[in-house]
């Protein structure tokens, strides 16, 4: 059976190295190979001994998901389609902007949290992704945006400046792969991105975001959604387990070691459901002791969702009061919706949904 290396991060990498009777410090090189230069074959790893490259060659392989299909949409967002076996895909988002490209992955296979308003929840929960099939994504986009033109004004000609884990999925449901895949992105033996420019967005699992401050603290974003408990409670599941008052602690804990010096507050903007002037208030109410921003989500539209976008006034008057009260606030762009690869529409290709029970069961069972 051959091993996947892009399964490891250093240390697994090193440990592997040794298992085959090497010394650590190939991994190093190995890394260097695999994720800045995007090389699958053995035989081209130039500066490594001929017959350390025939042993990899016999025991190793570097496997990333396969695309599926790749669309690019009219203001340039690209969104590919990847297959991970099983008859399931995931999808992946590339955003270009003038000063920067930005990935967002996904870390799961459906997703088991079920928030109401979001395409993803809606098809289900199959499994976790490999850290192969996560940091694959980020491979695969590095690969081939290198092959278009691409026009990043971008730091060490990097294409793909920042990574965020917004695609399928709950990140910190998947904890341990996650993990290792953004010790990859922050290796300067892989892909050397800032923990400014990586960040992780969670629907609020709290035990989790404590875990990742000690472990591997990054920018985090928390999908809000809503200033009260009642209204979460139905748009955001998960709060019925971490309601809004322990969700908020761990946010001040969390930016103790934070890498940025305020959390970022997501909130879809749901017509005549949480976007009034009296949400505005509350909400400004709720974060007071919490430093942050706000990123206001315009409701992306999918079949079946029941839900409206709010009206652009509505979104206005609804920043005007987080922006009056010292919060910087911003409103999300909408991106590439006519592929359906703007925020909230991403559903893949999920089989074998009923695993869903399974997972929520242990997301509640964490203490």
């Amino acid at each position: 059976m051959t091993t996947n290396l892009l399964d490891y991060g250093l240390k697994g990498l090193s440990d592997f190295c040794v298992e085959i009777g090497e010394k650590p410090f190939r991994a190093k090189q190995l890394m260097r190979w695999i994720h800045q230069f995007g090389i699958t074959d053995f035989v081209d790893m130039s500066d490594l001994a001929k017959s350390l490259r025939e042993k990899l060659t016999a025991v190793a392989v570097i496997e990333s998901p396969q695309i599926t299909s790749d669309h690019v949409a009219a203001d340039g967002t690209r969104k590919w389609l990847l297959a991970v076996g099983a008859g399931n895909g995931i999808e992946t988002v590339f955003i270009p902007e003038a000063n920067r490209g930005t990935l967002c992955v996904s870390s799961q296979v459906g997703c088991a949290l079920a928030c109401t308003f979001c395409s993803t929840g809606k098809q289900g929960f199959n499994r976790n992704l490999t850290v192969a099939e996560i940091i694959g994504q980020l491979w695969i986009a590095n690969k081939t945006l290198r092959e278009t033109s691409y026009n990043c004004d971008s730091d060490a000609n990097r294409i793909v400046t920042n990574v965020v884990m917004m695609g399928m999925g709950e990140p910190l449901a998947n904890f341990e792969n996650v993990v290792t895949a953004l010790d990859l992105m922050l290796d300067d033996h892989a892909y050397g991105l800032s923990r400014r420019r990586v960040t992780v967005s969670t629907s609020g699992l709290v035990p989790a975001m404590d875990r990742l401050r000690e472990r591997c603290p990054v920018a985090l974003a928390v999908s809000l959604h809503a200033p009260n408990d009642s209204l979460r409670d139905q748009l955001v599941p998960i709060n019925k387990k971490y309601p809004l008052e322990v969700l908020l602690a761990a946010c001040q804990r969390y930016l103790t070691a934070a890498p940025r010096d305020f959390i970022t507050f997501e909130y879809v903007m749901l017509d005549g459901v949480n976007d009034s002037l009296a949400h505005a208030r509350e909400l400004v109410e709720l974060v007071r002791d919490v430093p942050c921003k706000f990123n206001l989500i315009p409701f992306n539209s999918f079949p079946g969702s029941g839900f409206k976008r709010s009206s652009s006034a509505a979104i206005e008057v609804f920043r005007d009061v987080l922006m009056q009260a010292g919060y910087v606030t911003t409103v999300r762009k909408t991106r590439g919706d006519d592929i359906s690869a703007a925020c909230g529409q991403l559903a893949g290709q999920v089989k074998d949904k009923t695993r869903r029970t399974a997972m929520n069961a242990r997301v509640h069972a964490v203490k």
